[in-house]
């Protein structure tokens, strides 16, 4: 029998995309590049440090981490197509965005012309161009959604989210990408979940077992 969290995974959806809306609405209202400078503030020498490492936990290497969490830690080898499906999905959804629907659109560093108002941090590399969308915040918020669906209890929907929002922060924090990026992240991590649940249910042919409703 299989059992998933559908509770925390609902309040993770419900996190996400409040926070995607948010995003969304404060980058068409504000405008994209204005929205981006408010965010994009120097905090100190500590926190790039901390950005410029946290940001990688959005890199599609995590996935190897979440493999090895759901094989040895969580011991729920069942749920291994929704793992592949989850990364396939928030892979496929990130590169239709990068070269179908804004091929080419320029990064913060490249669509603002006053690059003086932008903080950068000196050891990172500034990307210029496939902003949209932001592919870290996409593989950090399927992450987050697809472990609630996994970890028992509510604990992780708290602790995934913040681990998620740092990710997103992150790229705007290093001039990688706009919040409109980052917010589109956020509906990628919300469809490639969704899908990916919906193809464990087809793939094993069960009716699943819902816990905590």
């Amino acid at each position: 029998m299989q059992h998933l969290n559908i509770a925390a995974f609902k309040k993770g959806i419900q996190l996400t995309a409040m926070l995607a809306m948010f995003t969304l609405s404060a980058s068409a209202i504000l405008g994209k590049n204005e929205c981006f400078l408010w965010l994009n503030t120097n905090l100190g020498i500590v926190a790039d440090y901390f950005f410029a490492a946290w940001t990688y936990m959005g890199d599609g290497l995590v996935w190897i981490a979440v493999l090895l969490v759901l094989l040895f830690v969580l011991k729920k080898k069942q749920f291994l197509p929704m793992a592949i499906a989850a990364f396939l999905l928030s892979t496929a959804f990130t590169q239709i965005g990068k070269h179908w629907i804004r091929p080419g659109e320029a990064r913060p560093i490249r669509a603002i012309h006053e690059t003086n108002l932008i903080h950068t941090v000196p050891f990172v590399e500034v990307h210029t161009i496939s902003s949209f969308p932001s592919g870290h915040t996409g593989t950090a918020f399927t992450i987050y959604l697809f472990l609630c669906l996994l970890i028992p209890g509510t604990w992780w929907v708290a602790v995934g989210f913040l681990y998620a929002i740092l990710v997103a922060y992150s790229r705007i924090y290093l001039a990688q990408h706009f919040p409109l990026d980052a917010g589109a992240g956020m509906v990628i991590g919300i469809l490639s979940a969704s899908l990916a649940m919906i193809i464990q249910q087809r793939f094993t042919k069960k009716s699943t077992v819902v816990s905590g409703e």
